[in-house]
């Protein structure tokens, strides 16, 4: 078991990791009070009822599996039961799932009353090695991927490496692409370490790789909570990947899949070479078979674009990357470069 401490003043928290921590959760989430459960449909149905058993007075709500229910409807929907189940400024919500569960939880629990506990037990690899900390959470609204949101960091997030057992080849996959994200920019050695070790070996080790992603991101965090300046490096092939995610309807490619195939555009020379190996040996896409300018149309919508320019974050060397300040048509003919 590992203890990482996100340590950022009053708002600092634990990240505990390791297995069979579920079972236990009680020894590290205050859960003497009115705990409000949200899960989706596609998580087992036993992690929730974990988790209630251990509460003094718990409420489970089951959303829709799937980036549909990051919306605005399904906000509200959340916030009515919260309203229903009577709780007060002193209870708190825990959000049992994925990207989309953590993200939509942390939102209701910053905007109900005000703002009120918030404990993250993500239960995708996706979201174990980077959405379940960091503080931001928020929804979709007119195709445009988390546009309104706010930032809100958890009282504590447990991630019981367990769990990955149910899952399917493909959202391992997924989730290791933020893994190999975060390498490719910030850690030659981690990055190295997964080129080394063949795809099965990878996930023996994922506890060890799932705790040095973390470790990536919570120094960037940090050391920028809000995405002032260096956080801007935890979006590396985001924005291509947002538009590619957005054009397919948000269904056809997983989020890990549509970064992967945004990353391979920013990154040149030998790193690219070394991407591609990599991706392609963890079964994540190197190709786009998809309409590339019908996904460069929604660049404009991205969070990361003002005034016509967007942030991009570029990889030259592996272990080490550059934001830099592009027009919208500068990064768009980076994109045509790469996929024509």
């Amino acid at each position: 078991m590992t203890v990482l401490n996100m340590n950022l003043g009053e708002n600092s928290y634990p990240i505990t990791v390791g297995q069979g921590l579920l079972d236990r959760c009680n020894e590290y989430f205050d859960l003497n009070r009115k705990v409000f459960i949200i899960t989706d449909d596609g998580v087992p149905n036993k992690y929730a009822n974990t988790v209630a058993n251990l509460c003094k007075e718990a409420t489970v709500y089951t959303v829709k599996q799937g980036e549909g229910s990051k919306s605005i409807g399904t906000l509200e929907g959340v916030l009515v039961a919260m309203a229903n189940a009577e709780l007060g400024r002193s209870d708190c919500v825990v959000a049992i799932g994925g990207g989309v569960v953590g993200d939509l939880s942390g939102f209701a629990a910053s905007v109900y009353m005000r703002g009120i506990d918030f404990y993250n037990v993500p239960t995708t690899l996706l979201s174990q090695v980077d959405s379940s900390i960091g503080g931001k959470t928020a929804v979709n609204l007119g195709g445009i991927k988390n546009i309104v949101g706010a930032f809100k960091q958890p009282k504590a997030v447990l991630i019981d490496t367990d769990v990955l057992d149910t899952l399917p080849k493909r959202h391992m996959a997924n989730g290791l692409c933020e893994a190999i994200k975060m390498a490719a920019t910030s850690n030659a050695a981690l990055f190295g370490k997964l080129e080394t070790l063949n795809e099965s070996d990878i996930y023996n080790n994922i506890e060890e790789i799932i705790v040095e992603a973390l470790k990536i991101k919570k120094t960037v965090v940090e050391e920028d909570e809000k995405e002032s300046g260096l956080r801007k490096i935890l979006n590396f092939g985001h924005t291509l990947g947002h538009g590619i995610e957005a054009n397919e309807d948000l269904g056809n490619l997983y989020h890990g899949e549509c970064v992967a195939l945004g990353m391979l555009p920013v990154t040149f020379g030998e790193a690219k070479e070394r991407l591609a190996r990599l991706l392609k040996k963890v079964s994540l896409p190197t190709e786009y078979s998809g309409d590339i300018g019908a996904a460069l149309s929604f660049v404009s919508h991205d969070k990361k674009c003002a005034s016509g320019k967007v942030s991009v974050i570029l990889c030259e060397k592996i272990g080490e990357c550059k934001i830099e300040s592009m027009s919208i048509d500068e990064f768009s003919k980076l994109v045509l470069n790469h996929y024509n």
